[in-house]
């Protein structure tokens, strides 16, 4: 009975032994032919980029067949074509010819990439230009869909924020992120409304301001004269926003009536009546924002203000 218990035993040990030298001799066979697998795939990948760098035909035609063939070619590249064989002029055309789609795309996804560096409007740039960049043609379809949704890069920093710019690619393109600043005297209430922190109130606070103003801000710390627009949410924009010299009109003080003049933020009604009669009883040459303060017709603190504004010559 002993006996037949160990014949027993040695033969379960022999056949769980027998049983795990085949499973190790199994994975081995595995791995090694997952590494040939690898080591044919990037071999096969390799020569399929390596016949890109040569042409698949090369003909040996005249010049007037050349011509027909390659036109419009211009006529030095013609020349550099020529060769001189048993003394006739002959022209070397190289053309690669068409392939399977299997070959096309392993070089459109293997294939190194050209890059380029060049000044782009993260908010504008087109889908093909954003490729030209460096960015996969995924990841720019992804930026374009942000934008159609109403996202927008206010800063370079949000352009980096975006899940598709790696790092190493912001890097790169920082240099050439062109954001324009919103001017102040060009924008509506929709462009205003998209800077943060203001929603359609202020929005459409900052247009009736401008008109206020005579049409035209002069500059853009103004806006902190708007009812509720405190210094906090001035500094939340300060530096997307900007009143570009070509774009800033001079405020006509010196013509205007005084039911025109009482509109202004800075003069009001009492100050309207007084700056007509400082322009009746003054010569022109004393026109001036300093002698309406001087006369007591406008308070320090407005006067000051309106100091600062573009004011039309008298």
């Amino acid at each position: 009975m002993e006996e037949r218990r160990k014949e027993s035993g040695g033969d379960g040990r022999h056949g769980l032994k027998s049983s795990f030298a085949a499973g190790v001799a199994a994975l081995v066979f595995l791995v090694i032919g997952y590494q040939t697998a690898l080591f044919i795939h990037k071999a096969s990948v390799l020569k399929i980029l390596e016949n890109k760098d040569a042409p698949d035909t090369v003909f040996v035609i005249d010049r007037a067949l050349a011509e027909s063939i390659l036109a419009p070619v211009p006529q030095e590249s013609l020349e550099t074509m020529r060769k001189t064989i048993r003394g006739k002029d002959v022209y070397a055309v190289k053309k690669e010819s068409e392939h399977s789609p299997i070959v096309k795309a392993v070089r459109e996804k293997v294939a190194p990439k050209s890059v380029e560096n060049f000044r782009f409007n993260p908010n504008t740039v087109a889908v093909p230009d954003l490729v030209r960049l460096g960015f996969t043609e995924r990841q720019a379809i992804s930026i374009d869909n942000y934008r159609k949704k109403g996202g927008i890069f206010r800063r370079k920093e949000d352009f980096a924020k975006s899940f598709v710019v790696a790092d190493s690619v912001y890097a790169r393109l920082e240099p050439f992120i062109d954001i324009p600043l919103l001017d102040l005297n060009l924008a509506d209430s929709a462009a205003f409304d998209r800077l943060p922190g203001i929603g359609g109130y202020f929005a459409s606070k900052m247009v009736e301001f401008r008109r206020r103003l005579g049409g035209s801000y002069s500059y853009k710390e103004q806006l902190m004269d708007i009812w509720r627009f405190d210094e906090e949410k001035f500094n939340a924009l300060s530096d997307l926003v900007a009143v570009a010299d070509g774009n800033a009109r001079a405020y006509p003080l010196w013509t205007l009536p005084a039911d025109s003049l009482k509109l202004h933020p800075y003069i009001g009604a009492y100050a309207a009546r007084g700056i007509v009669l400082f322009r009746e009883n003054n010569p022109r040459s004393e026109w001036t924002v300093e002698a309406l303060a001087k006369a007591g017709v406008l308070k320090p603190e407005m006067a000051s203000k309106l100091s600062r504004c573009r004011i039309a010559a008298p």
